[in-house]
């Protein structure tokens, strides 16, 4: 037997009416929306530090600039702080999966919450998985801490693939360009703390000028063997008046823009 032209429209109706909003549901993240840009990231003598910006970007309008980027995991004991690049919803995502986590820990009798290596890893498995299933989290992600029993600091990155490493400086997004090289030529692994902040506050700066999606409102994070500290946003002075910045370009006549 063949469906007859009357059969067709009502199999037509049916798969439309019912099955749309089950399709609709499951679609995926194909391009990020509204994104936050640079988080850095460098070991020092007493710990480890991390710096974003707040702003979060909708396409190329500098929409949210209270966004905050920088997280501590677990409660007030822990020692493990994220900053995320990238889709701000999947970070936040990212934020309450880990949140939870910890929780369940706590509530189970764990000892010790997570370490940073441990948060680190569990992401780059949370971000390979997505990967796969071709829903990625679409984020660069810093992983920051200090290990109490092992005096040590610990950083590490995931980007949205689940490539997972570590090192002593890192960068995600447009400072991977403009502040590594940075970092490499001035980091020290007995560096003060002041000089850490003194330097990713440079690279903050750099990013300002160069990075269409910057913003000069910073905040800075640190893990050390007293705890976790994430400042409030506050400003970073910056100055125009550089003659890259107030010269004619290609010869012409103008106001110094580009």
């Amino acid at each position: 037997l063949y469906p007859t032209p009357l059969s067709s429209l009502l199999l037509l109706f049916f798969l439309q009416t019912f099955l749309t909003p089950a399709v609709m549901s499951n679609s995926r993240t194909t391009r990020p929306i509204t994104t936050g840009t640079s988080v850095l990231g460098l070991k020092y003598r007493d710990g480890v530090m991390l710096a974003a910006d707040t702003l979060c970007s909708y396409g190329s309008l500098a929409k949210y600039k209270d966004a905050r980027r920088l997280v501590s995991i677990g409660d007030a004991s822990s020692n493990c702080l994220i900053g995320g690049g990238g889709e701000f919803s999947d970070f936040q995502f990212i934020v309450e999966l880990l949140q939870k986590n910890a929780l369940e820990d706590r509530m189970s009798g764990e000892p010790t919450e997570s370490s940073a290596k441990a948060v680190w890893s569990y992401l780059r498995a949370v971000m390979y998985q997505r990967r796969n299933k071709m829903d990625p989290l679409w984020n660069d992600i810093l992983v920051a801490g200090y290990d109490k029993e092992e005096e040590k600091a610990f950083l590490g990155t995931v980007d949205k693939i689940g490539t997972a490493f570590e090192d002593d400086v890192l960068a995600t997004g447009f400072g991977s360009y403009l502040c590594l090289p940075i970092l490499r030529e001035k980091w020290r692994a007995d560096l003060e703390e002041g000089e850490a902040r003194a330097l990713l506050e440079d690279c903050l700066r750099v990013l300002f000028y160069r990075d269409c999606r910057a913003l000069n409102r910073v905040q800075i994070a640190k893990a050390t063997a007293d705890g976790v500290l994430v400042s409030e946003p506050y400003e970073i002075e910056t100055s125009w008046d550089s003659a890259a910045f107030v010269s004619t370009k290609g010869g012409l006549e103008g106001d110094g823009g580009w």
